[in-house]
């Protein structure tokens, strides 16, 4: 089968396609034929060695696709079934082994690239709004990123729970988009100061909670932005690290709370998993919860899509197709109109907004 491996850390250029033998599920797990995988920038991440483990390893960790083969001792599930997971390397390939407790399966109306686009960022978005901090009707949130891929789904997410949303954004397209989403005010952070505006928009209270996927640029000015005892949610660091801070700094201002949560530690069980696929998989198909797909590209182009996502030019989410079954083109086409496509194939920016959840490539010490 095709692979994408990393044999050494580095650019775009050690995406290395090549030939490996099809893997035998063991005991508990599952051979998937992949049909998409997710593009996120936790693969960036790995790929340039920010996240070691032992070389070479398959990047990838969302996916959806068709249970190709059962291991040992699996129930529930049986071949031919669709199904997406995240939280598990390897999806840059044709064939994935997934422990069958991380594997959901598609429920009609949801077709494989949507399902697939959904998982790792649609379940942090779960986890933030519903778990981390569990907003409560009427209270006002800020959230950094907002028309990026998980900003854009916390943003929704936080309205179908009865927030006020602020969001910070940097351009004028991106305040169209944010706004599309739900976004209650915008702040062009590019040309306005946000610590200020949103003292301005919150009559100097502060917000009661702000989900910071941006880290180094943010998070000090967004302790600013709280009100006593709020709590500051850091699940991200796309402009850098967050330095040290003295833990007094969140007394001195307000009692704050501060957390830095992963989706690891909010998916422990295969029912966390399916109740927060349950709730997403329902939300996108009654509408309430929009996924945009951006752009796919064919496996042996994951340079391309690093590249692509690099240069801040994707406009919603990035999937790698794996070009498999075209034997079975009519029939997958048959079965997609059957099972509804729900995906808005409009265009918009991603915003790199999650850092990595709580696994890591086999052989790291982490």
């Amino acid at each position: 089968m095709k692979a994408i491996r990393i044999h050494q850390y580095g650019g775009p250029e050690v995406l290395q396609l090549d030939q490996v033998d099809v893997p035998r599920p063991g005991p508990g797990e599952v051979r998937v034929m992949v049909r998409a995988a997710g593009v996120n920038f936790i693969d960036i991440y790995q790929r340039k060695g920010q996240y070691k483990g032992q070389l070479p390893f398959t990047p990838g960790s969302e996916a959806a696709g068709e249970v190709h083969a059962l291991g040992e001792g699996v129930t529930g599930l049986e071949v031919g079934d669709p199904v997406a997971y995240a939280m598990h390397l390897g999806a840059y390939a044709q064939f994935a082994i997934v422990p069958a407790w991380k594997l959901i399966r598609i429920p009609p109306g949801v077709n494989t690239m949507t399902a697939a686009a959904a998982m790792l960022q649609g379940m942090t978005a779960h986890y933030l709004t519903h778990d981390t901090y569990p907003i409560i009707p009427g209270e006002t949130v800020l959230i950094h990123a907002a028309a990026g891929g998980t900003g854009a789904l916390v943003v929704q997410m936080a309205k179908l729970r009865g927030a006020r949303v602020i969001g910070t954004v940097s351009t004028e397209e991106k305040e169209q988009l944010a706004r599309e989403r739900g976004a209650d005010e915008v702040i062009r952070y590019s040309e306005q100061d946000f610590e200020a505006e949103v003292k301005r928009l919150t009559g100097g209270r502060g917000v009661h909670v702000i989900y910071d996927s941006v880290g180094k640029d943010t998070f000090l000015k967004g302790l600013n932005c709280l009100r006593p005892r709020g709590m500051m949610v850091l699940f991200g660091q796309s402009s850098g690290p967050v330095a040290p801070i003295d833990p007094q700094l969140l007394n001195q201002k307000g009692a704050l709370f501060l957390t830095r949560p992963s989706l690891g530690y909010y998916n422990v069980t295969h029912e966390e998993i399916a109740s927060r696929a349950h709730d997403i998989f329902a939300w996108i198909t009654a509408g309430q919860l929009v996924m945009r797909i951006d752009k796919t590209f064919p496996l042996e182009e994951a340079a391309e899509a690093h590249r692509y996502m690099e240069a801040r030019q994707s406009k919603g989410k990035v999937l790698l197709g794996t070009q498999q079954g075209r034997a079975k083109k009519l029939k997958l086409l048959n079965r997609a109109l059957e099972r509804g496509n729900v995906v808005d194939e409009a265009g918009w920016e991603s915003f790199p907004a999650s850092d990595p959840p709580t696994f890591s490539i086999p052989g790291s010490d982490e």
